[in-house]
């Protein structure tokens, strides 16, 4: 065998290796169990020193639930023979000694197939029969559902079992050609694209609509999720595929065969499934499989490598990609090489430099985004907490003018400034009425805007798109109805953002005259940016017209397949309706918060002035003794605070900086 070595294909020098996917992801893994450690610990400290209001608890919650529960989906598009499932063995299942995921000649993974890592359920791969399609529910409505799928137990222990189990994915049937339309296999208008008849009349079609496999693979427990999707011909028949779960992932490794270059169902992959027009390109990769078919004996080592670079460098130009976007690698031999442990094979099959770039890129933008939104919620949750404490310190101050002006005078003097007291008391008790006729005001806009937000009201606006897209014939009016759906909705989410900035100026209005009338320290936190929520939206609309081609012009001819597409919508908006829902409570609850922590300090401080008065009036000595422990009090304020910048900054640095001892 001649082994083409690592500067032929673009790798890194074999004396200077660089951390692989899995090292970089294991690093990542660390720090977020770390960080979620941290997290905790910060919780029950504050809850001790009375620092947790309810957005403090919520922005807690989200931060723990964000890095604790954070996944990292990798999703491997290509067409049938590309080498996919083989390259997905090669980068996560070497240790197993042999193939798991199916990877023989020919067409292996007919339905889509999701790896992943939940405790709460046993190792198990779980099928979902592909007449589900025939339903209304949505994919994210099946996964929620506990009958069915058809479950496998899985032995992680007995690869042989293992590997066994997961040729179920390459399950087929045979169905009649009518079947096969209401399915979404068959198309009259493409016949191209249709599979091929047997003797008995009857089609092959996948046995399985959705692969679920749920083990405890040391990189699925820290969150990655892989996405094993079939060929062209089955990614179409799957709108919700399309138009949610490969838009989503946070890299997409694009497979190409060196053997036989850029084809055109290749290319109908790349321009109908995976460019954007986001700038997401970075996100993704493409890989030119099978290089070792062009090892050949009989040329040099440069020949090869000189092949290998005009393949590399011809795909880039076909695709709109710089080179460096493009790997030659072979993952059968990598495989090899890693099962028998040999690292020259290893090196000339450049899996190395794809799993170095997979870490790179991936991990290093993905941390990128998880590490400024913990960030900017730190940031938060030391203003809200700097906040309670600057009241305390305020408070204490005017007590210790209140009180110094005591000092040495008799006991009239000390029943007026009582008096005076009970007074400011009554009025502020009954400034209560107004704080809550803002808040009924507030809580109705609030109301209006989660109405307009609910699924309910969704799915409303969803069934008018639905109901145009059933109409008979061709679907030549189907981007007017497109434009007609998401103009409205794009309304609705004017509607949002009109609503918000009203609840805005509201809350401005009623902080600033509670900060004026009682020197309260009032801020009205950032309202949610729906600016971005409706660029969000804008790309959802992008991507279904998209996939909107000819071939799926031709497909919303049927009503079967119009409503798949339609629920695939539905099912993304709602993630996306969902998550501006979630940050208009966080908002909400901000400025609630504050208000209810501040008038409570404020009770607080009554209690306290009238005892010390108390005090004062019972004995000589109770004006000294309080000031005294007021001084205390300032001194374990400023004790606090100190702790919290420390606890805070480890939350906030750099992951190399987390070695946390055991014994912490």
């Amino acid at each position: 065998m001649l082994y083409f070595v690592n500067k032929l294909h673009g790798a890194p020098r074999a004396d200077a290796v660089p951390p692989s996917f899995h090292q970089q992801f294991d690093q990542h893994g660390a720090w977020r169990r770390q960080f979620a450690l941290r997290l905790q610990l910060l919780s029950e400290w504050m809850s001790e020193h009375e620092l947790l209001d309810a957005a403090v608890q919520e922005r807690l919650r989200r931060l723990e639930a964000q890095v604790r529960s954070d996944k990292i989906m990798v999703a491997f598009v290509a067409e049938f023979s590309r080498g996919k499932s083989e390259l997905i063995n090669a980068l996560f299942f070497a240790g197993y000694g042999r193939r798991i995921m199916p990877a023989s000649a020919g067409r292996t993974t007919m339905c889509p197939t999701e790896l992943g890592y939940d405790a709460a359920l046993k190792p198990s791969l779980r099928l979902l029969p592909i007449e589900t399609r025939l339903e209304s529910r949505t994919l994210l409505d099946w996964r929620e559902a506990a009958g069915g799928w058809t479950q496998v137990d899985l032995d992680t222990s007995d690869a042989s079992q293992l590997a066994s189990a997961m040729q179920k994915v390459a399950e087929v049937q045979r169905v009649t050609r009518e079947q096969a339309a209401a399915l979404g296999f068959w198309s009259d208008e493409t016949p191209e694209d249709n599979p091929m008849i047997g003797e008995d009349g009857l089609v092959e079609v996948p046995r399985w609509r959705h692969a679920l496999i749920n083990i405890a693979h040391p990189l699925l427990k820290q969150g990655l999720v892989i996405l094993d999707t079939p060929g062209l011909n089955a990614i179409g028949a799957e709108p919700e595929l399309t138009v949610s779960l490969i838009p989503q992932a946070h890299a997409v490794v694009f497979i190409l065969a060196a053997d036989t270059g850029v084809t055109k169902s290749d290319m109908a992959i790349w321009r109908e499934h995976l460019i954007t027009e986001t700038g997401r390109s970075e996100a993704r990769m493409v890989v030119l499989n099978k290089i070792d078919t062009l090892w050949d004996e009989l040329s040099t080592t440069d020949e090869v490598a000189a092949q290998i670079g005009r393949q590399r460098e011809g795909t880039a130009t076909m695709l709109g990609l710089p080179p460096a976007r493009v790997l030659p690698v072979s993952a059968q031999k990598g495989l090899l090489a890693k099962i028998s442990r040999d690292k020259p094979l290893l090196n000339a099959s450049n899996l190395p430099a794809l799993e170095h770039a997979l870490g790179e890129d991936m991990m290093g933008r993905r941390e990128a985004i998880l590490r400024l939104a913990v960030d900017d919620g730190i940031a938060e949750l030391r203003t809200e907490a700097a906040r309670i404490l600057n009241i305390r310190r305020r408070d204490l101050a005017e007590q210790v003018m209140e009180l110094g002006g005591l000092r040495g005078k008799n006991v009239s003097v000390i029943r007026h400034m009582r008096a005076r007291i009970e007074q400011e008391q009554v009025e502020f008790e009954v400034s209560g009425a107004k704080i809550q006729a803002v808040r009924a005001v507030h809580l109705k806009l609030l109301r209006e805007v989660f109405d307009l937000l609910d699924s309910s009201t969704l799915r409303k606006l969803l069934e008018e798109l639905n109901h145009a897209l059933r109409q008979p014939g061709i679907k030549l009016g189907v981007r007017r109805a497109y434009d007609d759906a998401f103009g409205k909705l794009g309304e609705s989410l004017d509607r949002v953002a009109r609503l918000t900035s009203e609840i805005q100026s509201m809350l401005v209005a009623m902080f600033r005259q509670l900060n004026a009338e009682y020197s309260f320290s009032l801020q009205v936190p950032t309202e949610p940016d729906m600016a971005q929520v409706q660029q969000e939206l804008r790309d959802i609309e992008q991507s279904h017209l998209r996939y909107l081609g000819v071939g799926n012009i031709l497909r919303l001819a049927q009503p079967e397949f119009s409503d798949r597409l339609v629920r695939a919508l539905f099912t993304r908006l709602r993630v996306l309706y969902d998550s501006v829902q979630g940050d208009i409570e966080l908002w909400s609850k901000s400025a609630a918060a504050q208000l209810d922590a501040q008038l409570r300090e404020r009770r607080r401080n009554f209690t306290r002035r009238l005892e010390a008065i108390e005090r004062i009036q019972q004995a000589a000595s109770g004006l000294d003794e309080r000031l005294g422990e007021i001084d205390l009090h300032k001194k374990q304020i400023d004790d606090i605070e100190e702790r919290l910048v420390e606890l805070t900054s480890h939350l906030v640095a750099p992951p190399a900086a987390h070695a946390v001892p055991a014994a912490a």
